[in-house]
């Protein structure tokens, strides 16, 4: 395992169509479980940042629970305004049972 791979928590411990926040080195990060596995991207919205930890999963998006914009949790894409600037995504990974996050290396 790389140096940047940090310990989140156990794969069971995040609900499918949910999210868990992260707090590392001064950085918010969110974790999100969805039907196309684990996904992680920056834990505040580009908008006014606002935790994404507080916000409502559907499926692979995330709604900012201030102003309702919503991002694309695979890729960070803003979808719906007033969001406009794109979330950054990194890498995450399960290895027997246990959801890692990669620090380092941005998707």
């Amino acid at each position: 395992m790389s140096e940047n791979w940090i310990r989140i928590c156990a794969a069971d411990e995040i609900d499918e169509e949910d999210v868990k926040r992260f707090d590392h080195d001064g950085k918010t990060y969110c974790i999100y479980n969805t039907p196309e596995g684990f996904f992680a991207t920056d834990g505040l919205c580009t908008h006014e940042d606002q935790h994404l930890s507080d916000g409502f999963v559907f499926d692979t998006v995330i709604e900012c629970p201030l102003h309702q914009g919503s991002f694309d949790i695979r890729t960070g894409e803003a979808l719906t305004a007033p969001v406009c600037i794109n979330l950054e995504t990194w890498p995450v990974k399960v290895e027997e049972g246990t959801i890692f996050l990669s620090v380092g290396d941005k998707t």
